[in-house]
């Protein structure tokens, strides 16, 4: 293992999480831990639509073009689901017990949990994060069209309302679930979308960068617009001063609050292997430490990461199509 992460690798510095692949062969590794018998076929179709939908060569849609809400992200997110679940398949309790095939829906969730942000044919919006505000919604959506195909036609409806756990749509008290073991499988989704987000190597200048001008397109950042939303930030400054408060509700409100610290079975997963906690936790900690010292200096053009967006023709590369993936490792 490097001594240093790279921007494009997992918080172990290990699974490059801009490489489907290379995400499909862990995510498939931990399944079958609990799972012998998993049908591997199921797990590479899915990540092969994937790369076609983000790639843009999935009939019905557009390349993907949102650059903080990346395929990297996706793939993460995925990485981090799979791994909760391992942990919490070891030591969870028996009310919420997750089934193989419960396992298998929660990472197809989790892939495609952000599909929302990509436009289809016919969408009128230049951009995907126009969507910003639905992304969600069209990402059950997209679930409800594209599990059926994957042998998950009887799950597509749960799977639709179990996204809603990643979003703001609408209240999570709202959300139509109540199977102990269902609801614990949304919590690990939504844990996971937050946790590797926040302890992405290159977290800070990714919302700078990548997320502001997401915001940006949506309404949200930036000027008001006649019957538009109203903006939550003036400027990419306010965003950055906000990260700490942002950062802290998150933890307080959602994944110690009403996911019930579902994550401390990232600690289960990696037993001890990176520390006392988990190596999530200590990049996230990082991440506060330098956004929390650029506040003190008032100088955010001191996060000189450089991140580069894993885009669609990234993905084209994964597919073998023209385009170069080499330089994201």
């Amino acid at each position: 293992m490097q001594s240093r992460r790279r921007n494009h690798y997992d918080v172990t510095n290990q699974v490059c999480i801009a490489d489907p692949l290379d995400v499909q062969g862990e995510v498939t590794r931990l399944l079958s831990r609990h799972n012998p018998q998993l049908d591997p076929t199921i797990l590479s179709l899915a990540f092969r639509r994937f790369t076609e939908l983000h790639a843009g060569v999935l009939p019905g849609y557009a390349a993907a073009d949102t650059p903080y809400h990346d395929a990297q992200h996706s793939l993460d997110c995925t990485l981090g689901t799979a791994r909760l679940i391992d942990g919490h398949t070891r030591e969870g309790p028996e009310s919420e017990r997750i089934s193989p095939r419960r396992a298998l829906l929660g990472v197809l969730i989790a892939l495609f949990h952000d599909t929302g942000y990509i436009r289809r044919s016919g969408d009128r919006a230049g951009n995907g994060a126009a969507y910003t505000l639905s992304h969600v919604q069209r990402s059950g959506e997209f679930l409800e069209r594209i599990l059926p195909s994957l042998g998950f036609a009887a799950e597509a409806r749960l799977a639709a309302k179990l996204v809603h756990f990643t979003g703001y749509e609408m209240p999570l008290d709202a959300i139509d679930v109540h199977d102990p073991a269902d609801r614990a499988l949304g919590f690990m989704i939504a844990s996971s979308d937050l946790i590797v987000q926040t302890a992405d190597r290159c977290y800070l200048e990714k919302c700078r960068d990548f997320l502001y001008p997401e915001f940006e397109v949506a309404g949200l950042a930036g000027a008001p617009r006649p019957d538009g939303p109203q903006p939550l930030y003036a400027d990419r400054d306010t965003l950055m001063r906000g990260t700490p408060e942002f950062n802290a509700r998150l933890w307080e409100d959602r994944l110690d609050g009403y996911f019930g610290g579902i994550h401390r079975y990232f600690g289960v997963h990696f037993e001890g292997r990176y520390g006392a906690a988990n190596p999530y936790t200590d990049a996230i900690q990082s991440n506060l430490r330098r956004v929390k010292l650029a506040i003190r200096r008032g100088r955010f053009d001191e996060l000189r990461l450089r991140p580069r967006a894993i885009d669609a023709s990234c993905m084209r590369y994964a597919l073998g199509l023209p385009a170069d993936l080499r330089a994201a490792a």
